[in-house]
């Protein structure tokens, strides 16, 4: 993984963001909460710790789950972090956000067992039909 400095941004770009180092994984999530908040298929995130990332602008927070806040662009709404209420030290950047997006990929598949049944994951990625550990 890049130990470069990423930069990216919200649609708007009021939020503006710098992630540096190496993330500590990037995975494509299939889950429906997932497919949800990002109004695509899946939701692809780099996971940083939380003191390699900083950012100006105003962002939401919207408790998507027991252990997931997302951060959306108090403007325009572009989700761009997620932030685990169970793991504080981290924070995920929403990939698709990076002003380079192909300067990371993932590295595995997440929740599988939700993907879209007409999407075919031929990318040689380990798959899994649920979450997995940091």
């Amino acid at each position: 993984m890049s130990s470069a400095t990423l930069r990216g941004g919200c649609l708007c770009g009021q939020v503006r963001y710098e992630a540096r180092g190496p993330a500590v994984n990037v995975r494509a999530c299939h889950c429906r909460a997932c497919q949800r908040a990002s109004s695509a298929p899946f939701f692809v995130r780099a996971v940083f710790p939380r003191e390699a990332v900083t950012w100006t602008g105003e962002v939401l927070a919207y408790r998507s789950s027991a252990r997931l806040n997302r951060l959306s662009c108090a403007v325009c709404g572009s989700l761009v972090f997620g932030a685990p209420i169970d793991r504080p030290q981290f924070i995920g950047v929403s990939v698709s956000t990076l002003d380079h997006p192909d300067a990371l990929s993932p590295d595995m598949h997440i929740w599988t067992s939700s993907k879209q049944a007409w999407l075919r994951l031929d990318d040689g990625l380990p798959q899994y039909p649920e979450g997995v550990a940091y």
